[in-house]
């Protein structure tokens, strides 16, 4: 398993990063994690919120569906969503070949006092630990 540490994670096997600023909002792009595309298996559809919607720390945003279930994806930040990536629209299993690049979810922008919204959020040695614990 993949675990990036140019990102931070959530304990629900979400991913977030910073992509830069928009105007006073950091715009931060969303995935699930190599380890949650894995437990998944082969995904076939992704259910994603509309560009405008309001995100809050820990809500269900979407949902990802394969061959063995559908999971819940939650918001590891609140903010508005700036953009979602309409490619997994006709091709979801991205999500499995590409969960850190091609694969991402959406992008939201978060504001506040921090260049860096994510700080809260587990590294990724936390997160490996946290996996590795099962």
């Amino acid at each position: 398993m993949s675990t990036p540490d140019d990102r931070r994670y959530t304990d629900q096997h979400e991913w977030a990063q910073v992509q830069g600023s928009a105007g006073a909002a950091t715009v931060v792009r969303i995935g699930i994690t190599d380890h949650a595309q894995d437990a998944l298996g082969d995904i076939v559809f992704v259910q994603l919120p509309e560009v405008g919607d309001e995100l809050t720390v820990g809500n269900p945003i979407g949902e990802v569906e394969s061959t063995k279930s559908v999971s819940d994806v939650y918001a590891p930040l609140a903010g508005t969503v700036s953009a979602v990536n309409t490619a997994l629209g006709e091709a979801p299993e991205t999500v499995n070949s590409d969960p850190y690049g091609e694969g991402w979810l959406l992008e939201i922008e978060v504001t506040g006092d921090t260049d860096d919204p994510t700080a809260e959020l587990l590294d990724a040695q936390a997160y490996q630990a946290l996996v590795d614990q099962g």
